[in-house]
């Protein structure tokens, strides 16, 4: 993939060069898309696992090209990821935002094996730790949802 259109994409067209919390802005922009596909399955399920699949392969050029690990203008992964909280959930104003919370709190807090995720080389740790988080997140919003806390 050529080196422009992957740092296009893991920064999701510079959100990620945002200078407060870029993986915020990330989660954000991909809350967008999420709620907007959300009452369409299959396509919500397509266009997660284009992502991740995208997001990956950008992720590991972009890394690659740095001299950091993971750094925090990839945000392709926080883009992508927030599709799996919000899999099965029912959409509503509180699930929205208990769930986008949650999701940011598993992927900075990072609990395990989170952690030991994130060190796999390349695009897939950069990917999998906030697949994890927010399959954390999604059983957590499982919880609320059936418990009916909202």
């Amino acid at each position: 993939m050529d080196q422009k259109i992957s740092h296009n994409i893991a920064t999701v067209f510079g959100l990620g060069k945002l200078p407060l919390a870029p993986g915020t802005w990330g989660s954000l922009a991909g809350l967008v898309l999420c709620v907007a596909l959300h009452g369409h399955i299959v396509l919500y399920t397509l266009v997660f696992l284009c992502l991740f699949i995208i997001g990956v392969i950008s992720a590991a050029n972009v890394e690659a090209d740095s001299d950091v690990r993971d750094p925090a203008y990839i945000v392709i992964d926080e883009f992508a990821c927030i599709f799996p909280v919000f899999f099965l959930i029912p959409l509503s104003p509180a699930y929205v935002l208990a769930g986008f919370i949650i999701y940011r709190l598993m992927d900075i807090v990072k609990p395990p094996p989170i952690r030991k995720i994130e060190k796999l080389k390349g695009g897939w740790g950069i990917m999998l730790d906030d697949l994890v988080a927010a399959i954390y997140a999604n059983i957590i919003l499982h919880s609320l949802v059936y418990s009916r806390i909202f």
